[in-house]
């Protein structure tokens, strides 16, 4: 038999300190060699502007291999459809047979918002207090759920095109009771921030790089999966310690890493690591409090791997989800 989970079960049945958590360990097993992610395939064809890319794991601790289909569709804007949609799916490692299927949207959310908070973890000062985050949209709450496990966090700064969305954002963490201090321009949420998160999904890079203090981490997060577009600018990346969540990805899909590399500005050797070596102890995070340090999240499939796990034990534990044998 086949679990289907809709979005609605995937909410009943996640949590976010125990997604930070299993994505914490999947990025681990990664590194110590117990998981594999593979690099992501991508497929388009001349009569759509429609990109299909397959993202892949398998996880030995888990049980599990998964694959999600995610379409990436800039044309569905003009549809009044969501640009990026997926379903993932989940097999049995050892037998092969299909165990799940989950529609994205909950866990590409979740799983994004979870990373930045491993790499956080790792990568932060320890004594980080102050949460900086340009853009208030609907990843902006979430990664201050998610954050909120791994730090502590006195203040949040944050910079947004429209006060509507501020004040839609500081609504929505008004439950964690942490101060929320809205700024006029993207470079004053740096000049105060210990932790920065970018969550814009800009084309052109609206971040640079001299806005960087020593001592910072930042999160970039917001820009699409897509060779051309960036929120960093060249500068911020020849600045910073990289870090990406696997490099194959890096080097297919993120502009941030591409368009330096294009530029002249960085070249591969000087992304310091994957953060999959930094959580199993291979290479070294942060070095030093004066050290500035990027997280580059492009997203990669092993995190739903991780959280499709998650939930898949969780509702057959509270009997949740439609049970459908694919096999009749």
């Amino acid at each position: 038999m086949t679990l289907i989970l809709n979005a609605s079960t995937l909410h009943n049945v996640l949590d976010m300190p125990s997604t930070v958590e299993v994505v914490d360990q999947i990025f681990t097993n990664i590194g110590n060699g117990s998981a594999s992610q593979p690099d992501p395939t991508a497929m388009s064809v001349p009569s759509a502007d429609s990109t299909f890319v397959l993202m892949s794991a398998v996880g030995g601790e888990e049980g599990v291999a998964s694959v999600k289909l995610l379409a990436d569709i800039p044309s569905n804007n003009e549809r009044g459809l969501p640009s990026q949609r997926s379903v993932i799916m989940l097999a049995d490692h050892v037998t092969g047979g299909p165990l799940a299927i989950l529609d994205g949207r909950v866990p590409t959310r979740m799983r994004t918002a979870a990373a930045t908070a491993v790499a956080t973890k790792y990568l932060a000062r320890k004594d980080s207090r102050i949460l900086g985050l340009v853009g208030a949209g609907g990843l902006a709450a979430a990664h201050v759920e998610a954050i909120k496990c791994v730090m502590q966090i006195d203040k949040i700064v944050v910079w947004s095109r429209t006060s509507a969305r501020i004040e839609q954002f500081t609504e929505a963490v008004a439950e964690f009771g942490i101060p929320v201090e809205p700024v006029d321009a993207i470079e004053d949420v740096f000049a105060v921030s210990d932790v920065v998160c970018t969550l814009t999904p800009s084309v052109e890079p609206n971040i640079k790089g001299e806005w960087f203090r020593p001592g910072q981490h930042i999160n970039a997060i917001g820009s699409r999966p897509r060779p051309n577009e960036r929120e960093i600018d060249s500068a911020g990346m020849a600045r910073a310690k990289v870090i990406v969540d696997h490099l194959g990805t890096a080097k297919a899909k993120s502009g941030e890493y591409l368009m330096a590399v294009s530029e002249g500005a960085i070249t591969e050797k000087d992304i310091a690591g994957e953060l999959s070596a930094v959580a199993a102890g291979r290479i070294p995070g942060r070095e030093s409090d004066e050290e500035i340090t990027l997280f580059n999240s492009v997203g990669i499939g092993a995190l739903d791997l991780a959280i499709g796990r998650l939930a898949y034990d969780r509702a057959i534990a509270q009997g949740l989800g439609l049970d459908f044998n694919l096999s009749n």
